[in-house]
């Protein structure tokens, strides 16, 4: 038993050898890392990412002891303390995504999508976020229906020859991907300029849905939804809007916790009656609502509006948040209102006002905010934006974000790729924590040094994982204790460290 868990401790480092040299945009690569001497037990599968670049997702292991453990700084993990169970890790699946990766070199394409979503030769993504119609990150403005009539309902050229092929590829390495999709907005000849002279509105930005509209609207997610499941996509989950306190995004569509509520009343009933087991999550906006007082707790409002009896509730199972405005604190705050209910993490970016490709900053904040922050108050799933923008950042929309970088960055010749802290903070957490897991408690001894975050999960195969951010100036060595097995593990200052072990 010992020596077959060494030998696929040794695969994996070396089916993960190529992850450790990322390019980037200027050609340069790190060096290779050296093989750690084999152990001569059970293992720890390790990997560690510096802010300095030093190290990027480099695998090694750590031999697993039963001896006493003495040491005096320990994170020992609690599986008898249980909170959340894990959806998964991702990233939003774009059209500009897709174009970029579709001007790839196929074979080049294949081994990036395998290393990011394969569970046993990448880092098990496992999740992935597409738009109901355009976004801004589309080829163009329109709907799925932009005739009137949902008689006219059709995938767009950008679904078809770009979201849907990129999907499939991602989905022959990893079936198991789940897909959540939002609508940027409804069909214009939906559209009134607002609920007290409901004239139309003929603009893809801003406006209400007509009240007189919610079923034929709940149909067109119907159609959505069917029309990829024919495609052999299937849609594990929806938000009714992305951004609905947003007037400004250039494809929108204004929706306060007051229309949102009924809409998704004839939401889930259209799922039930069409078979549909879809999850909606409600919201998928900041934590501070954009500054409008009568929206704050935004999805507890909606879940009292609607009450629990109506046809298809069992749908409505929680809400998504982004992070462009407030605190994640919000979250806990909504987990203590209705903890009944699920919480994602739908959308985070990175750019040029946030310094987003300076690894060095962004790796400790957002593993810090967008990851263990979300996941440590009640988020099942953590997803980011674009997968992939070109070094240009785009293609992209006017109106739309003009400075967001992708997770990567790929050059002008569609060859090298620039690896961004999204990416990072993303593959840490996939790759030792699988869809099914659920987070557990832990306590520690001599570890509540300042700038050390650290999360513990039990996967559903009885495997461990730890995720530990140190953003402090000092090196760490904490042993890691499961009260069978314990392993000590090099911490660099400012640093992620994953941990997974059996």
């Amino acid at each position: 038993m010992k020596m077959s868990i060494i030998s696929i401790a040794s695969a994996l480092l070396l089916s993960l050898a190529a992850c450790t040299n990322e390019g980037s945009i200027d050609g340069t690569e790190k060096p290779s890392t050296p093989t750690p001497p084999a152990p001569t037990g059970p293992v720890a599968t390790v990997y560690t990412t510096t802010g300095s670049g030093t190290q990027r997702l480099d695998a090694s292991v750590a031999e697993l002891l039963t001896t006493p453990n003495m040491a005096p700084t320990t994170i020992q993990i609690d599986p008898a303390q249980t909170y959340q169970t894990m959806d998964g890790f991702g990233f939003a699946i774009t059209y500009s995504t897709c174009y970029n990766l579709m001007k790839m070199d196929p074979v080049e394409r294949a081994a990036f999508l395998k290393k990011t979503y394969s569970t046993t030769e990448g880092y098990g993504v496992s999740y992935a976020r597409i738009s109901i119609g355009c976004c801004d990150f589309s080829s163009t403005e329109y709907s799925l229906c932009d005739e009137q009539g949902l008689e006219h309902f059709a995938l767009h050229n950008d679904e078809t020859q770009y979201v849907i092929p990129i999907l499939k590829e991602i989905l022959a390495i990893n079936p198991d991907v789940k897909i959540i999709a939002a609508p940027w907005t409804c069909p214009k000849w939906m559209k009134v300029n607002n609920l007290d002279n409901l004239q139309p509105y003929d603009s893809w930005t801003d406006g209400h849905l007509n009240p007189a509209m919610r079923a034929d609207y709940a149909k067109y997610f119907v159609l959505f939804v069917q029309a990829m499941k024919q495609q052999g996509i299937d849609i594990y989950a929806v938000s009714p809007q992305n951004e609905p306190l947003n007037h400004a995004n250039c494809a929108s569509l204004y929706m306060p916790w007051q229309e949102e509520a009924p809409f998704v009343m004839e939401l889930a009933k259209a799922f039930n009656q069409n078979g549909i087991d879809t999850k909606i999550y409600v919201f998928d906006h900041n934590y501070n609502y954009d500054g409008n007082e009568d929206q704050n707790d935004y999805p507890v409002k909606v879940y009292d509006a609607m009450g629990g009896s109506f046809e298809g509730s069992e749908l409505v199972v929680g809400a998504a948040y982004h992070d462009y405005g407030g605190s994640n604190t919000e979250l806990t705050d909504i987990h203590n209102q209705a903890p009944d209910k699920e919480l994602i993490f739908s959308e985070s970016s990175i750019g040029t006002w946030n310094d987003g490709r300076n690894l060095s900053k962004r790796l400790i904040e957002d593993m810090k905010n967008v990851t263990l922050g979300t996941v440590n108050q009640w988020c099942k799933a953590v997803l980011v934006w674009n997968l992939m923008l070109d070094q240009n950042m785009g293609p992209n929309m006017d109106g739309g974000c003009q400075t967001c970088y992708g997770a990567v960055d790929i050059s002008t010749d569609y060859k090298t790729l620039s690896y961004n802290s999204h990416y990072y903070v993303i593959s840490h957490m996939s790759s030792v924590v699988r869809p099914g897991a659920v987070r557990i408690g832990t306590t520690q001894r001599s570890v509540s040094k300042s700038g050390v975050v650290y999360s513990a999960f039990q996967n559903a195969d009885g495997s461990y994982a730890l995720v530990i951010l140190n953003a402090s100036d000092e090196a760490l060595t904490p042993t890691v204790s499961d009260g069978a097995n314990h392993f000590q593990v090099a911490v660099p200052a400012q640093s992620v460290v994953s941990c997974k072990w059996n």
